[in-house]
């Protein structure tokens, strides 16, 4: 059975920009093979699965093909199931105030009305 280093595979599947990326993401503990902590040299097969947290974003794929040069994106697409759920929907920000654009500076009944607001409103 062929297998291949961790680093290089997430390299060349197109999942690390770089392969300097994905050893970087190895080394910092953010990829587990087989729900196990992994190096940049652990070797990868087939049905392995691997989760990895690259560029604030964390992945997780099933090998089903083991690759050591970097292909193309559809290319690199077929050799990993992609498990990762979707995101969480994004909530709009509510727009509490709204000025009218050129009306000017807000007078000082408008101020305490736009600092009473902002006193509503939840912290970021």
């Amino acid at each position: 059975m062929e297998s291949t280093r961790l680093d290089r595979w997430l390299w060349s599947v197109r999942l690390a920009k770089t392969r300097s990326d994905a050893a970087a993401a190895c080394r910092g503990g953010h990829v587990r093979v087989n729900d196990r902590p992994a190096k940049p040299a652990t070797p990868v097969q087939a049905g392995d699965s691997v989760r990895a947290r690259v560029y604030d974003q964390t992945r997780i794929v099933q090998i089903t093909k083991v690759i050591q040069k970097r292909v193309g994106a559809p290319e690199a697409q077929a050799c990993y199931l992609d498990h990762t759920p979707p995101p969480p929907p994004k909530e709009g920000r509510p727009v509490f105030a709204v000025r009218e654009r050129g009306s000017g500076r807000p007078t000082k009944r408008e101020r305490r009305a736009l600092d009473q607001l902002g006193a509503l409103r939840p912290p970021r």
